[in-house]
């Protein structure tokens, strides 16, 4: 008895998994309130009338109507086929039930043949999914070759670095490029939207920006010309922010632009925090897109932190963001790169819990030792 107890646990185990009664919750709670949004995004939502089961019926039915129009024609057909083999079968056996004389009842042979249909059809999508990820992947692996592997080599300077993503494929970018002159450029984005799209856009902002380095590195030259090409790319939609920094490592100075990016933080030696940027449209929005480079020195112990939206703006479960007064407090207590950098993660995960990121979030400090 107690083998087959045991056999029993470890097969459930090896099918469930590590799952969790937090999981179910969020099952039931989140993720079905988000399926539910995104089925029925698209369909008309008359008022659904008085009355709790009028409007459990109208949801019902926008459910089941979006859920047919994401599938393909003849996949449309099988889920409505299997939908009417459910429901003939409600319909003989009262049918059966109400009548005195003999007949078959048929009830059992319609329900087999509504299951048989909707796993059918969870098998074909099961597969595409499947195949979608799979290219994702694949997708994935490329744009993580178009990020720093290893931290730079900068003389003089500390760097950490980190990149999450919220989905396969992100849209947060950043690199960290040295020219022949001895000169480093820093640079960091966030390509709007989340997955394959904002992924593209990334793609199409790194080889656009490195190809203007073999131009002229000016900040405002670089900007001008990825700028132009995000215009040129997608729709109004489309678009990216963006951080560009020059910078001289023998003194310190940065030549910069900050393009609708959230300002990086400079933490002083004195332990003063100065924000770079002073507002401006992301990449993309209109061509003539008025570029005005400043400048800063990085002293000696100084801080450069620099990071996406997606860390500050990252809710938790009670819908609360994580918040850029939280970022500025948290890169003010100073210390190293590494020990800021773990600091803000570190505060960011607890702040979050069991909640999945949202969107893209990636953090880059710098420290001039």
């Amino acid at each position: 008895m107690i083998l087959v107890t045991g056999r029993v646990k470890r097969i459930v185990k090896g099918y469930v998994g590590d799952v969790t009664m937090g999981d179910v919750r969020r099952l039931f709670d989140r993720d079905a309130r988000e399926a539910y949004a995104i089925l029925t995004k698209d369909q008309a939502d008359a008022h659904p009338g008085a009355g709790r089961i009028r409007r459990f019926f109208h949801r019902t039915r926008l459910l089941l109507r979006g859920m047919a129009s994401k599938l393909s024609p003849v996949r449309r057909l099988l889920f409505v086929t299997s939908l009417v083999a459910a429901i003939l079968g409600f319909v003989q056996i009262r049918a059966d039930i109400a009548s005195r004389g003999i007949e078959v009842d048929t009830s059992p042979f319609w329900f087999v043949v509504s299951i048989l249909g909707l796993v059918f059809l969870l098998a074909l999508e099961l597969v595409d999914r499947i195949r979608v990820r799979d290219e994702l992947e694949v997708a994935r692996a490329l744009q993580l070759e178009l990020l720093p592997r290893t931290t730079p080599s900068l003389p003089g300077y500390d760097v950490a670095h980190s990149y999450r993503t919220a989905n396969e494929v992100g849209g947060d970018y950043y690199d960290f490029l040295p020219l022949l002159d001895g000169r480093f450029v820093i640079v960091i984005g966030d390509a709007s939207g989340h997955g394959m799209a904002s992924g593209l856009l990334m793609a199409i902002a790194n080889a656009t920006l490195k190809l203007a380095l073999d131009f002229d590195p000016a900040p405002e030259k670089v900007i001008a010309l990825v700028n132009r090409v995000m215009c040129r790319t997608g729709n109004r939609r489309s678009f990216m922010t963006m951080f560009y920094g020059l910078l001289t490592p023998d003194g310190g100075r940065l030549e910069y632009v900050c393009a609708g990016h959230p300002f990086p933080l400079l933490r002083r030696a004195d332990g003063s925090v100065v924000e770079l940027g002073h507002g401006g449209l992301p990449l993309g929005i209109r061509n003539d897109l008025e570029i005005a480079p400043e400048t800063v020195t990085i002293g000696r112990g100084d801080v450069l932190a620099l990071y996406t939206d997606g860390l500050p703006e990252a809710p938790n479960h009670a819908g609360e963001a994580f918040g850029y007064d939280r970022v500025r407090t948290l890169v003010a207590a100073g210390g190293p790169p590494q020990t800021v950098h773990d600091r803000v993660l570190g505060t960011f995960r607890a702040f979050l819990g069991d909640e999945p990121l949202r969107d893209d979030a990636c953090l880059v400090v710098i420290a001039r030792t």
